[in-house]
């Protein structure tokens, strides 16, 4: 049966920063030329936001060029950055260094970034955006010349075994000139593009962290709006990058998260109970006496920066936002780079120069920010206080115009095999502070039909269980935050096999980055599917 479509001049796959600033450009610019551009924003969550999660700390720069009277115009951005501090964490004592001048949040905003897309989409459905929440792109559609012509919504109500329920609903057809991948790091479409349009022929690869974070109610005493922690040092060892935040918002609420880098090499590491572990430091955890969580996630987030930048315009399509790694890791703040790249993006189509997309971005204040940072993060596989010594060299002296430039290696290759590490022992949770997955997962709203189509593919079964858990203890069981990796007895053979909670998934997309053979595939389930995260 043939397909239902939809004809739009551009189609945008994502409602994150990335994808809502593009739709809000590209009406605004179509307004100014008095020519209609018609545009679409597909969304896999149930609502705007419901899938998205970051720290935050925004920069409003972009939003500044984008909207400059947000403020009057209701955005939930009013949690100015009062105070910041970076403490180097030991076992039991915090030492306070200064803060380096990439990190100032001097004119930044704490906020919740899903809030701020909730908004964004208002503002975009005003100016005549369609947004439609709860369709997971899943097929990109190509020309008679392999252009892409724009993308296919999944089919919903599918069982597990692929028969068809009675609220079978066919997907649909988003044909466009023009089509937006914002889907985040590591989108199912995009990783598709990458093989098939070989994007990153010429760039570093892209790698990634690991944030998992929660969002707590606190007693009004220990409340300081605006305030900003950063932390690096323990509970990671000296090998691996990452660290810890703690933002304080309105409402006597705090956001507290972990970020492990990608590229750890032991695989009995657990970033779950590297966060839990976080939590309990005397510096940290006096902000959680009587306090209460409310919300829990997880995400990865792109790392590679400048030099990890791939082709970023193919016949048809555009990749912004966060799918193509535009994020500042050293300042850790990247919701105004995907603003940006979503802004140039709707600019360079509505002039019909979309081949000038890249150069301008180069160009443009996101480009020379990237580049003036790209050596900081490449420069920790030296260790974190190699890192800190070179940070401060590319900082104070070279101020990110070093005649060279550090290159990355993907993730997954990192890792070690298992009989080459130490196993590390993670004490049990106290359900007060810290928690088990299970536990977590009842705060992030995970919604899943169990009878659905799994939507975690292994494309050589007999892996998981020859090489993963043979050579490498099982790392999935570890570095999923969210528990849907499980090693457990198997009565037919007495061994073991791997079991599948698909579920549980947080869509955090780092099973399909970390693993040692690359394979496991996330792709969509069915639209709506997910976390709903609030506030987050």
């Amino acid at each position: 049966m043939a397909r239902e479509s939809m004809e739009f001049d551009v189609v945008i796959v994502g409602a994150g920063p990335a994808g809502l600033a593009a739709a809000i450009r590209l009406r605004q610019l179509a307004g100014q030329t008095d020519r209609d551009i018609t545009v679409c924003v597909l969304e896999k969550g149930s609502e705007v936001g419901a899938h998205i999660l970051s720290g935050a700390v925004l920069d409003p720069r972009a939003l500044d060029e984008l909207l400059p009277d947000w403020s009057v115009a209701g955005a939930p951005v009013t949690t100015a950055v009062q105070k910041e501090r970076f403490l180097f964490l030991g076992k039991q004592r915090a030492f306070s260094l200064p803060v380096p001048p990439q990190m100032h949040s001097a004119g930044t905003y704490v906020i919740s970034l899903g809030n701020l897309c909730r908004w964004l989409a208002e503002q975009a459905e005003a100016l005549g955006v369609e947004i439609f929440p709860g369709f997971a792109a899943t097929e990109v559609l190509y020309g008679e010349h392999d252009q892409v012509i724009g993308v296919a919504t999944g089919d919903m109500g599918v069982a597990g075994g692929g028969s068809h329920k009675a609220n079978y609903q066919q997907g649909i057809e988003l044909r466009a000139r023009h089509t937006l991948f914002a889907e985040g790091c590591r989108g199912s479409l995009t990783r598709e593009l990458f093989e098939r349009c070989a994007l990153d022929a010429k760039s570093d690869p892209q790698i990634f962290g690991l944030g998992v974070k929660e969002l707590w109610d606190i007693e009004p005493a220990r409340s300081r709006p605006g305030e900003v922690v950063h932390s690096v040092g323990w509970p990671l060892d000296r090998k691996t990058y990452g660290g810890g935040f703690l933002y304080h918002l309105d409402g006597n609420q705090v956001a507290v998260g972990f970020v492990v880098g990608l590229d750890y090499q032991n695989p009995h590491m657990s970033p779950f109970e590297e966060f839990q572990r976080f939590k309990t430091h005397p510096a940290i955890r006096d902000t959680f006496a009587g306090a209460r969580p409310v919300a829990y996630g997880a995400r990865a987030l792109s790392e590679g920066g400048y030099q990890a930048i791939p082709k970023l315009s193919f016949p048809g399509g555009l990749l912004i936002g966060d799918t193509a790694g535009f994020l500042n890791v050293p300042r850790i703040k990247g919701i105004h780079c995907a603003m940006k790249s979503g802004m140039l993006a709707a600019e360079v189509i509505a002039a019909d120069a979309t081949e000038d997309y890249a150069v301008k971005l180069r160009a443009s204040w996101l480009g020379e920010e990237l580049y003036r940072a790209r050596n900081i993060r490449p420069a920790f596989r030296w260790g974190l206080y190699g890192g800190l010594v070179y940070a401060a060299i590319d900082t104070y002296l070279l101020r990110g115009h070093a005649p060279w430039t550090l290159h990355h290696k993907p993730d997954h290759t990192h890792l070690k095999k298992a009989s080459e590490c130490k196993p590390i022992p993670y004490p049990k949770p106290d359900g007060e502070l810290t928690f088990d997955r299970s536990t977590s997962l009842s705060l992030a709203n995970i919604g899943h039909d169990e009878d659905q189509p799994v939507h975690l593919q292994l494309d050589e079964p007999e892996r998981a269980l020859q090489v993963n858990l043979a050579d490498y203890g099982g790392p999935e069981a570890r570095y999923c935050p969210a528990g849907v990796y499980e090693f457990v007895e198997d009565d037919e053979s007495g061994g073991q096999c791997l079991q599948i909670n698909a579920q549980n998934c947080v869509h955090c997309k780092t099973c399909d980055i970390k693993d040692p053979g690359q394979n496991i595939r996330w792709v969509p389930p069915e639209g709506g599917s997910g976390p709903s995260y609030p506030n987050m």
